[in-house]
């Protein structure tokens, strides 16, 4: 039965060969003008999948996988399948709308055989691939993940039916998509054309994840769009700790050093790079940031802890170079974990010599080594000088040189850091050598005092042995009780120091000191003389000399004090003692009982005639008593000022004869002039002289100011008369700076001119009125 089959459609072919190729038969056959393609579509679209035929003669229909679909156009039984486009055209397109995921098969359009018995013909089979977006995904783990720092933890994400299966992205809280430690799944769904997609996430939870949404996003070719979903981690983490080295800067400002880890910035100025200045207070903070918040702190300097250090800042008050290096760690712990930070102090101190150079002994041609060790931060410049020379020789720690004539002497090493003072140390190098004496040649002392003579000798090596001899005697502990011998050490040498107690005169003389060392010996001769002592009388007297002139001095100082501040005046109306100039001028002083006189104080000018309250308006006579002694400082002459009014009367008269009798003298004294009105005489001088007889001068009228602020007055003239004790007058001119004379003044009880009251002594003096005086007060009356 096979083998029949086979040969009929063998020569079913080769007949159909035959017809093709036969050049008459060729044009009626039917054939494609348009077959189907491959398509993909998504579930939803419409689909066309093309068929046109020409010199179609038998029936066509489309198959889906082999399976007929009909013939009609209209495809009944399949309402969403239809044939379309026209007979006339050859058009049998098939049309899927919408599709569904069951059009997912193999198409071909068929003609079956014409009624000529034109063959049939199939097109090729067209593939038809229906695709289905994926479900929106799912993570297994739901919104929130708990997790805990370095402990790794899985996160599912689910996406199911799609078609092709779906790919699924993570995507961190930072926005980086992550591509490490996922395992991606597809399986297939029952209808075995979707698939459910699986991604796992293992992720190792860091501090920075805490509080971070992890995305997980899927998609595929029917859907390019995301969709997505999201979980948040809460990651528990150990402390993370920053450490800040805070400082007082001068003026009080704040510093700090470092950076927050995470808590912010701390106010102030930064130490970073930046040293931290010794002896200043250094505050360092540590900060934490730890989930969960419950925290211990713990303080550790050179992992030696901190008693009492459970707080979150620890203060060195006086940091010293001694905390240079040293390393500042916190300790934070909570739940999780514990951990730490730490900071190296960079201490800033001055210099200071861990090593001084040693003085050293050499021989000429031998090479030494002066070494100088100096702790400083910043570490510091050293140089070498060379004295006397100031040459600088080295500039490095240590020193190497060979030893000669020139070489050998004093080195400073100087040490020099920026901001503090230069420091420096000597040595010496010392050539040896024969030791040289170098004391003076003589010294002296004092008789009956203990006296001192001493040997200084440069000695390198140093002496081994150092005598003393006197008349060729060596001196030792066995001579006696009067010398003792001290022997002391000295850079470079020995000095060695002879004591006489309670020195004679036989102990004064020339010694020898003998000086020896391993290289030689050196003698020197010094003379010992006595000198004279000062007394102690001398020595008390002049003590005494020069404190007695100290205090004679002292009292001179004072007393000029004293005496430059008298001569200062008061106002005219309230001072109690006068100076009266004229070539030395008068000095007028109240006698005892003058401080309850009722007498006005007077200010008397005598080298321009000024007369002080030249006119009185009442009639006043003061007592007796009231006088006032004057003295002249260029003679030594005295004046009494004596208020009588008997007198005025008797001077009045005296005048009158004096111009009668010497009419022509008045012509003569163009200084002296007398008053327009002769009946007024303000006042008299009387002059007393050597003689017994009164003699007088004339003085002249003048323009009178007050010095308590009231208007001025105009005075009148003066006569000045002389008469003899008999009661004998004479007018004459008188020079009060030949002449020693004792002065009365007569101030007169009655004026012809009327002035203001306020212009009287009266008015000025509370201590001059009476009850029954007729004056207003003054303005300062009590």
């Amino acid at each position: 039965m096979l083998d029949s089959m086979q040969l009929l459609l063998l020569a079913t072919l080769v007949g159909m060969g035959m017809v093709r190729s036969s050049p008459f038969t060729s044009y009626q056959n039917q054939r494609f003008a348009l077959e189907p393609q491959d398509q993909t579509a998504v579930v939803g679209a419409r689909v066309t999948l093309p068929c046109r035929v020409i010199n179609k003669q038998g029936t066509l229909q489309w198959t889906k996988d082999d399976f007929g679909l009909g013939t009609s156009r209209d495809l009944s039984g399949f309402e969403r399948y239809a044939m379309v486009g026209s007979d006339e055209e050859g058009d049998y397109s098939l049309d899927i709308y919408p599709v569904m995921l069951d059009d997912d098969a193999r198409y071909q359009c068929q003609v079956s055989p014409g009624p000529e018995a034109q063959p049939s013909i199939r097109s090729t089979f067209a593939g038809l691939t229906v695709l289905v977006p994926p479900e929106s995904p799912k993570i297994t783990q739901g919104d929130v993940i708990f997790a805990t720092e370095d402990r790794k933890v899985e996160i599912e994400c689910v996406s199911v039916g799609g078609k092709p299966a779906a790919e699924i992205t993570w995507i961190d809280g930072l926005g980086n998509v992550l591509t490490d430690n996922i395992e991606y799944t597809v399986i297939p769904l029952p209808d075995l054309r979707r698939f459910t997609a699986k991604s796992v996430l293992r992720l190792t939870p860091k501090k920075e994840h805490h509080n971070t949404n992890f995305t997980c996003q899927a998609q595929n070719t029917a859907d390019r769009t995301y969709r997505s979903a999201k979980i948040r981690v809460e990651v528990k983490y150990a402390p993370k700790v920053k450490v800040n080295v805070m400082g007082s800067l001068p003026g009080g400002a704040s510093a700090s050093a470092g950076g927050a880890g995470g808590a912010g910035g701390a106010s102030g100025v930064h130490f970073a790079g930046a040293r931290i200045v010794e002896h200043s207070q250094v505050r360092l903070e540590c900060r934490a940031d730890a989930n969960p918040s419950d925290v211990r702190y713990r303080w550790f300097i050179n992992d030696e802890p901190i008693i009492g250090g459970q707080k979150t800042e620890m203060v060195i008050r006086n940091v010293t170079r001694k905390f240079h290096d040293a390393i500042v760690k916190c300790e934070v712990q909570n739940s999780v974990g514990k951990s730490e930070d730490s900071e190296t102090l960079d201490i800033s101190y001055a210099p200071s010599f861990r090593q001084r150079p040693q003085s050293m002994e050499a021989d000429v041609g031998s090479v030494v080594s002066l070494g100088c060790e100096v702790d400083s931060n910043p570490q510091p410049e050293i140089v070498w000088i060379q004295h006397p020379s100031d040459r600088v020789v080295g500039t490095s720690t240590n020193l190497t040189f060979s030893v000669s004539n020139e070489t050998a002497g004093r080195y400073y090493c100087k040490a020099n850091v920026p901001g503090y003072a230069e420091i420096s140390a000597d040595a010496y190098v010392y050539l040896k050598g024969s030791p040289a004496i170098g004391s003076q040649r003589t010294q002296y002392g004092l008789v009956g005092d203990t006296a001192r003579i001493e040997c200084f000798a440069s000695s390198v090596p140093r002496a081994r042995h150092v005598s003393w001899t006197f008349n060729g005697q060596e001196i030792s502990s066995e001579s006696g009780h009067d010398y003792s011998i001290l022997v002391d050490a000295v850079p470079g040498g020995v000095k060695s120091t002879l004591i006489i107690r309670d020195s004679q005169a036989y102990h004064y003389g020339k010694y020898n000191c003998t000086v020896v060392n391993d290289y030689g010996n050196d003698v020197a001769e010094i003379q010992l003389q006595a000198k004279k002592s000062v007394s102690l009388l001398m020595t008390i007297v002049g003590g005494i000399s020069v404190v007695a002139f100290l205090l004679v001095l002292t009292i001179l100082v004072v007393v000029y004090i004293k005496c430059k501040k008298r001569t200062k005046l008061p106002p005219a109306d309230v001072i109690s003692e006068h100076q009266i100039t004229k070539n030395g001028g008068v000095s007028c002083k109240l006698e005892p009982g003058d401080r309850t006189s009722n007498y006005s104080d007077l200010k008397v000018d005598i080298s321009g005639g000024y007369v002080p309250y030249g006119d009185y308006s009442t009639h006043y006579s003061p007592p007796p008593q009231y006088l006032t002694t004057c003295s002249t400082k260029s003679n030594g002459s005295s004046t009494i000022l004596q208020n009588n009014h008997q007198n005025q009367l008797q001077l009045q008269q005296q005048q009158q004869v004096h111009q009668d009798r010497h009419p022509d003298r008045h012509h003569h004294q163009p200084h002296h002039h007398q008053a327009a009105n002769p009946q007024t005489l303000p006042m008299t001088f009387l002059t007393n002289s050597s003689g017994g007889s009164l003699t007088g001068s004339i003085i002249g009228s003048r323009e009178i100011r007050q010095e308590n602020g009231l208007p001025s007055l105009q005075s009148t003239t003066a006569s000045v008369v002389s008469s003899s004790p008999n009661g004998s007058c004479s007018n004459q001119s008188t020079t009060a700076a030949t002449t020693t004379t004792t002065t009365h003044v007569v101030v007169p009880g009655s004026m012809a001119l009327s002035v203001d009251p306020r212009y009287s002594a009266i008015y000025g003096n509370p201590y001059l009125r009476s009850s029954n005086s007729s004056l207003l007060p003054p303005p300062t009356a009590v």
